[in-house]
C-alpha cells in the first residue's frame, strides 16, 4: 500500500545523518536506483508501472509528490529527509522541484527501454488499473 513518511534525521558536530535501511524501508528487492537532479521548474512523467515497485527519498530540497492512491490524484509536499513509497499500480510523479532538489529512487526491476511496464494515460489508469492497487 502507497505510503509516505519522515525519516530520522541525527545532527551532531554541525552535520546531518539521516540513516536508511533498506530491511526497514524497502518492502522488495532493489534491483536498480536513480536519481533526478537540475529539474527546477520541471516535472516526471505521471504514470503507474504494472510490476514495479518504487521507493523514492527526497535527499535535498522539495518537491510535489502527485500519487492517486485510488481516489483520484492528490498532492503531498515531499521534502528533504522524506520517503514515499509507490507500489504498482499506483500513480506517480513529481513536480515544482525546488532548485537544490534531489530526488533518489530505489527500483524493484532493472531498466527496461521499452517502456513495457508503464501506463501512461491517466484515464485508461482510471479505467482499468486503478483497481488493482495493492492494499486497497
Amino acid at each position: 500500500m502507497f505510503k509516505i513518511w519522515p525519516l530520522k534525521i541525527w545532527t551532531n558536530k554541525g552535520y546531518s545523518l539521516t540513516p536508511f535501511e533498506l530491511k526497514d524501508h524497502v518492502p522488495f528487492e532493489v534491483k536498480r536506483t536513480y536519481w533526478v537532479t537540475h529539474a527546477a521548474g520541471m516535472s516526471t512523467g505521471q504514470h503507474c508501472h504494472f510490476v514495479e515497485q518504487e521507493v523514492f527519498v527526497c535527499l535535498q530540497g522539495s518537491m510535489t509528490a502527485v500519487i492517486d492512491k485510488g481516489n483520484g490524484k492528490e498532492m503531498f509536499e515531499f521534502k528533504e529527509g522524506d520517503a514515499l513509497y509507490a507500489p504498482n499500480f499506483v500513480w506517480h510523479g513529481f513536480e515544482n522541484f525546488s532548485a537544490d532538489a534531489v530526488l533518489f529512487a530505489f527500483s524493484s526491476t532493472n531498466y527496461s527501454a521499452d517502456r513495457s511496464d508503464y501506463c501512461e494515460d491517466y484515464e485508461q489508469y482510471v479505467a482499468e488499473y486503478r483497481n488493482k492497487i495493492v492494499g486497497e
